[in-house]
């Protein structure tokens, strides 16, 4: 059985770096108009919205200026399974964020294929989804890089599936003040960086800053990933932990 480490305020008075990034983000296309497509005028939508609103948790404060796709991680503290940086339950909140438009659309697809695995019966879309990747500006002067040669081998940081360091280092990095972990990408092909953003005090901006159009095909083992905005194509295997690219 794995050793999984353990981690205390000493082990971060050394290792805390401001870091200053735009970080991208996955989320469907469709997500303007979802309730729009069940009300016949903007004034039942307008009413169905202040509903639906009036039944989720409220925002928590430090997060009210912000749009709404980044304090959602932070508004819901039931937390249904372990994420890498957040534990299952009511825990606080963890916005994940990616370097690269590219990297946060493989952690959306790897996301997609486990639920579709995982929802037996469930077929995979037929046409081409399309996806906004949104991009925040992250600026904080204590955030830890778990890819430098400091902090590398600390921990199992890339395990596919055992997020045992992680969690304890998120916890007790939380606690010490932290705000952010840049980390490496396990289902991107190169391992790419990603932010694990520990706090709504670290967005810059209260507004995306960048928006690009993706359109994805899914299929079992091979993927069509389109950046529209900037007529990038990738093609994309499956494979048992992560993403490959098919040149």
């Amino acid at each position: 059985m794995r050793r999984v480490h353990r981690f205390e305020a000493a082990d971060f008075a050394a290792g805390m770096q401001p870091l200053k990034a735009g970080l991208w983000r996955i989320i469907e296309g469709q997500y303007r108009s979802s309730t729009l497509r069940i009300v016949d005028t903007f004034a039942e939508h307008d009413v169905l919205e202040a509903m639906l609103e009036a039944a989720k948790p409220p925002v928590p404060a430090e997060c009210q200026h912000l749009d709404y796709q980044f304090w959602s991680p932070f508004r819901y503290g039931c937390y249904p399974h372990d994420s890498r940086f957040r534990r299952r339950g009511r825990t606080a909140g963890v916005w994940y964020g990616s370097e690269a438009p590219l990297t946060a659309m493989c952690e959306m697809i790897w996301g997609m294929l486990r639920f579709f695995r995982a929802s037996k019966g469930t077929p995979l879309p037929r046409r081409a989804v399309e996806y906004t990747a949104v991009q925040a500006r992250i600026e904080t002067p204590f955030s830890l890089d778990l890819t430098t040669p400091d902090w590398a081998d600390r921990g199992a940081w890339m395990d596919a599936t055992d997020y045992g360091d992680c969690l304890n280092l998120a916890d007790a990095f939380r606690a010490s003040g932290g705000e952010a972990v840049r980390y490496a990408s396990v289902r991107h092909p190169d391992h790419a960086a990603n932010v694990a953003v520990l706090t709504c005090r670290a967005f810059a901006k209260p507004a995306p800053v960048a928006l690009q159009t993706w359109h994805v095909l899914y299929s079992d083992l091979l993927l069509r990933a389109v950046n529209e905005t900037e007529g990038n194509r990738y093609m994309l295997a499956v494979n048992d932990t992560d993403l490959s690219f098919i040149t």
